[in-house]
């Protein structure tokens, strides 16, 4: 079955990443990115937190993290940029974390264990990313209505945010993602909304029309791919113009569960969906 519009129409790729190569179970697959040879890596926090790499026919190369993540159910996020680095947010352990793409620990953001306290980094971070310039920005999404900037090395350069639903105000900053514009895209969940600031926490434009956005992701060509919980996937473009949506809950393999909590995009123009609410969810979408 063919899902999607105009330039933007897919098909379901029933069991990947499943079977004698793949796994018998993805377990609770709350994220999804994508390398720079397309290799995909599902963050999965139960039973045990770890990270799932497959290639893109869904084979299962390795899998790594149950020694950097050590909190059942705190590993809640991954993000790759082009060069291959790897971030990662703990919601339960307050941290983020900068690895290689096998998993070797480059840098921590956050005392683990740690929630600091009010306003400052981190009370249950939700994602992090990195800006075209290298600076790390994080949602800080669960424990506080915050967004962080940290320069490259570590240090905080600003934050911005508060309880509510007027502009610059989160209700469950959830996802975050910065586009080649140096633009920082949040996905305001309990705000169904997705807001736009430069990088200094200005803000500048707003998505509506959208129902619990939980994660968001850009691509080369500035397509704006976003997941819905109890809706599915919107892509906009870079102005605002909705593209494509589509979505609807049920059993079949070309329907979506509870919450499609993550998305990424490969070069193709290929989609990847992570369910967190119904156990063992996971989409691949050929572009067709």
């Amino acid at each position: 079955m063919i899902v999607g519009s105009g330039e933007f129409r897919y098909e379901f790729v029933p069991d990947w990443g499943r079977g004698p190569r793949g796994v018998e179970s993805f377990g609770e697959a709350i994220a999804v990115a994508v390398d720079s040879q397309d290799r995909v890596y599902v963050a999965s926090r139960r039973p045990e937190p770890r990270v799932l790499v497959f290639s893109p026919a869904g084979e299962l190369l390795s899998t790594w993290g149950q020694d950097v993540f050590t909190v059942p159910g705190g590993l809640h996020s991954i993000w790759i940029s082009d060069e291959d680095e790897v971030l990662c947010a703990d919601a339960l352990d307050h941290f983020v974390r900068r690895l290689t793409t096998e998993g070797e620990l480059l840098q921590t953001l956050g005392t683990p264990g740690d929630p600091g306290t009010p306003g400052t980094p981190f009370n249950m971070p939700t994602k992090a990313v990195l800006s075209p310039s290298g600076d790390i920005l994080v949602s800080d999404g669960y424990g506080q209505e915050r967004v962080h900037r940290f320069s490259s090395s570590g240090q905080l350069l600003c934050s911005w945010g508060t309880k509510g639903s007027e502009h610059g105000e989160f209700d469950t900053p959830h996802g975050v993602w910065v586009d080649s514009d140096d633009r920082v895209w949040v996905a305001d969940r309990a705000n169904d909304r997705i807001q736009i600031f430069d990088a200094d926490g200005r803000f500048l434009n707003q998505l509506g029309d959208l129902a619990w956005p939980n994660d968001v992701a850009v691509d080369s060509e500035r397509n704006v791919y976003v997941a819905e919980a109890y809706c599915g996937i919107s892509i906009f473009s870079a102005e605002g113009e909705l593209l494509a949506r589509w979505g609807e809950k049920g059993p079949a393999p070309h329907q979506f569960g509870d919450m499609p909590h993550g998305v990424a995009v490969d070069s193709h123009g290929d989609l990847y969906v992570a369910e967190v609410v119904e156990p063992d969810l996971f989409h691949k979408l050929e572009r067709v």
